[in-house]
């Protein structure tokens, strides 16, 4: 099978694309045939050996794919060959076949293709927990979404505006910020533009918002913390602005009565299984409704992988990339 191989750490030029032999699933694991992989920002970290794991070298990057079951471990049991599936991978991803444990693969409901599938699950099972489990969010709350043109971000609007909320996105350019309106932004922020404590304090009537999501980090951090309402809850999700992480002064919580929140959705996957299969059960209603459109602004073929991830690294991309496999 041809698969896209990272042999030593470092930029996206070293990345290969070879013959290489398939995987050979353990009994629980199932053997996918990729049809669409999605790039995802821990691509770029990890051809760079600078995420939470590095894997042995050689490896294929991409985290989650979506295609057809082509193998089934003795140990998996919900799932048989033929099926239509989308599965978070951690890596292997940007090649024909991948290996995946079955509890990281979920069916693909009928309303889905294989691009879909494959831009959906990370991004909108990552702002689902953030909003659901980590933040709580109710209806009638302010939610500030940074970055929002982004996969998360985007994901993060739509699954506010879902939950009833009123969802405020900051993002850097009047395009990107076009972009998140369609996606259903009641208020818009760009963050180049003059300051942004000053237009959330406009929007929310000296308030401040009740919820933050930030996959970005950098600069704004703080400046959106401090725009926080009382019992507000901060969600530190990632940080694609890369440089240093940011800090935050100890007494600001206490001063705000707020919260800061991580969120790590692949360890809750894990950890707590059936709360994220409802999580999914959820989005997947939605889609099915219309409330969520997953935005697929570029597709790459497998010899492009390098420069799909390259576009997601520079900040390039709106919504969400993905590789066509077959």
């Amino acid at each position: 099978m041809k698969a896209v191989l990272c042999k030593a750490f470092g930029p996206t030029e070293n990345l290969v694309v070879e013959d290489v032999a398939s995987p050979i699933p353990k009994a629980n694991e199932i053997l996918l045939d990729v049809h669409t992989a999605s790039v995802n920002f821990p691509d770029t970290l990890i051809i760079q050996g600078k995420y939470q794991f590095k894997p042995p070298l050689p490896f294929s990057p991409g985290g989650e794919a979506a295609g057809v079951v082509a193998a089934v471990g003795e140990k998996v049991s919900h799932l048989k060959v033929g099926d239509r599936v989308m599965g978070l991978t951690g890596w292997g991803s940007f090649a024909e076949q991948v290996a995946v444990p079955g509890y990281n693969v979920l069916p693909i409901p009928p309303s889905m293709d294989f691009a879909t599938a494959a831009a959906f699950g990370m991004t909108y099972g990552t702002s689902m927990h953030a909003l659901r489990q980590r933040a709580d969010l109710q209806p009638g709350e302010t939610l500030l979404v940074l970055g929002a043109a982004g996969g998360v971000g985007l994901a993060a609007v739509e699954i506010g505006k879902a939950m009833g909320a009123r969802v405020i996105a900051a993002a850097s350019t009047a395009e990107k910020l076009e972009v998140a309106k369609r996606a259903g932004a009641d208020e818009l922020i760009n963050y180049n533009e003059g300051s942004l404590r000053d237009r959330l304090k406009e929007f929310t009537g000296g308030q401040g918002v009740d919820v933050i999501y930030d996959p970005v980090g950098g600069k704004l951090f703080e400046e959106a913390f401090r725009s926080i309402a009382w019992n507000g809850r901060m969600l530190v999700v990632g940080f694609a602005a890369g440089g240093d992480i940011p800090a935050l002064p100890a007494n600001l919580p206490l001063l705000k009565g707020a919260a800061l929140v991580g969120v790590f959705w692949g360890a809750f996957a894990q950890r707590q299984p059936q709360d994220n299969a409802a999580n999914f059960k959820q989005l997947f209603a939605w889609h099915a409704e219309g409330k969520l459109n997953p935005l697929i602004s570029q597709r790459f073929t497998l010899d492009q992988t390098a420069e799909a991830i390259d576009t997601l690294s520079q900040r390039k991309a709106v919504g969400k990339l993905v590789v066509q496999v077959r």
